[in-house]
């Protein structure tokens, strides 16, 4: 896809009600409260000479304004101290809130931040059941877990639909559906997709969803989460979801982000999609994402 690609997203966002501007995603990091502290980790770092702002909206993430150096080559990264983890990236599971005593599935869960972020916020107990269906991935899948100290996981290499054959009734679910990604994370995204691609992306995302949403005990909790600008993997899924599947969606209280669009391209969705989350690059110093938590009825 050549320069008109890029014209063709730039005004289907400017349909959407954005004006793209240049935009720098901000580093960041998720301390590991299974393996130290925020009073113990932060003068160490400290002392090398990497300096870290608190994000407001996550517990335990800081953007890092300076560092000389890789902070995924030293040993406090390599002991499992810290993720490195976009800011957006930490939200879901915050938004999920897993307790010590809860079954979770994760559905697609290499390379492992939000997983390993779910164990600490479950402070190794209960039980996450993770699905990764590339074998590829499986590897830094389980060395993340390992490195951030996690015991509480089974890790299953298969599609997450498969979740089904477990006979499991989940309290919450975290699905990070697969998606298109977005113009900040890669330089040539505009170049490398098409609207097609992008609209099968979202039957795949629907067919995860569904089979979610039959695993989840009645009143829990799924977040379903995206990086994301595509109405067809974000509002339009949700309107789908709620066209089809036992599910209300519950408002997301944060300082960041935009609500969810309920006007797309002439189509009026359900006003519920207003509680949803968006993350516009150019507005919120994060990748392109989107976040939805829903609840079964």
């Amino acid at each position: 896809m050549d320069n008109a690609g890029k014209k063709f997203f730039l005004n289907r966002y400017k349909q959407l009600g954005e004006e793209i501007q240049d935009s720098q995603i901000k580093s960041a990091i998720r301390i590991n409260t299974l393996k130290t502290t925020a009073s113990e980790l932060l003068p160490r770092l400290e002392k090398l000479g990497i300096k870290l702002e608190k994000i407001p909206y996550t517990t335990q993430g800081y953007f890092v304004k300076k560092t000389n150096f890789s902070l995924g080559a030293i040993t406090e990264h390599l002991l499992g101290y810290y993720y490195l983890q976009e800011a957006a990236a930490q939200i879901p599971v915050e938004i999920l809130n897993p307790e010590p005593t809860d079954t979770v599935l994760d559905c697609c869960a290499a390379p492992g931040g939000k997983t390993t972020q779910l164990a600490a916020l479950m402070n190794n107990q209960g039980k996450i059941i993770s699905y990764e269906l590339k074998p590829h991935r499986i590897t830094s899948l389980i060395m993340n877990l390992e490195r951030c100290g996690v015991t509480n996981t089974t890790v299953f290499s298969a599609d997450a639909t498969d979740a089904k054959k477990l006979g499991i009734q989940f309290d919450k679910i975290l699905l990070d559906a697969p998606c298109s990604g977005n113009y900040a994370l890669e330089k040539d995204w505009f170049e490398k997709r098409d609207l097609n691609g992008i609209k099968q992306s979202s039957r795949i995302q629907r067919k995860i969803l569904r089979t979610a949403i039959d695993v989840l005990k009645p009143n829990g909790s799924l977040v379903y989460s995206t990086c994301s600008l595509e109405p067809e993997e974000n509002e339009l899924n949700i309107q789908w979801a709620l066209d089809n599947l036992p599910v209300h969606i519950e408002k997301i209280n944060l300082p960041v982000g935009d609500e969810g669009i309920t006007n797309i391209f002439e189509q009026k969705l359900n006003d519920q999609i207003k509680n949803c989350k968006r993350f516009w690059p150019h507005k919120t110093n994060t990748q392109g994402f989107f976040v939805a938590r829903l609840v079964k009825i």
